[in-house]
């Protein structure tokens, strides 16, 4: 019986399978989000703050990758969310020129948007800015892997956080010092090894 002009059980040396087109988890852009998210976390852990640095770098990559998005010449899906969702590091830093007039509800708002805006804007500007230069960068990807490049740059982020938390049952005083930051709250001092007689 033949199948397609092929006989069963011979193999036509004219067709050629097609390789399946394989899609991996963009790893690149999951390692430079954790890359870029770890600090901030672990800032946040160790010192209970965010640095006025992380919060500026993502408000200056979110205002390029906005640029970029909106003066983008070709067809770009979404950008009207994108463009929004790139907005809002500047939405917080027109916020932060609010005089403290006392109102624990305005300051305690600015916090929680710097807070979101160093935690989240990092890896959303990365991910805007990798599919502008690399457009098809999500096409193929199931949820799942989308899920999974998520979720391992959440759970750096947690991790990162914990790892603040608990920063002096592995680090020392002069270990932040060495490395130019201020000591956190609650770092140890290294104990002087003492002399053998």
């Amino acid at each position: 019986m033949a199948v397609q002009g092929v006989q069963m059980g011979e193999r036509s040396d004219t067709s050629v399978e097609a390789p399946r087109a394989r899609r991996p988890l963009h790893g690149l852009v999951v390692v430079a989000a954790s890359l870029s998210v770890w600090w901030p976390a672990f800032t946040l852990g160790a010192w209970g703050v965010l640095f006025f640095d992380q919060n500026l770098m993502v408000w200056v990559a979110s205002t390029a990758a906005f640029v970029v998005v909106a003066f983008q010449p070709r067809p770009f899906r979404h950008r009207i969310r994108r463009l929004v969702a790139l907005s809002i590091p500047s939405l917080w830093l027109l916020l932060s020129f609010i005089p403290d007039a006392g109102d624990d509800v305005v300051m305690g708002f600015v916090d929680l948007l710097a807070l979101l805006v160093a935690l989240t804007g990092i890896p959303f500007t990365l991910w805007v800015l990798a599919a502008i230069f690399w457009p098809d960068l999500g096409k193929g990807l199931s949820r799942g892997a989308v899920a999974v490049g998520i979720g391992a740059i959440a759970g750096i982020a947690v991790l990162s956080y914990v790892l603040g938390v608990n920063q002096a049952l592995f680090l020392t005083c002069e270990d932040f010092a060495l490395s130019g930051n201020s000591n956190p709250p609650g770092c140890v001092h290294e104990t002087p090894a003492t002399p053998s007689r």
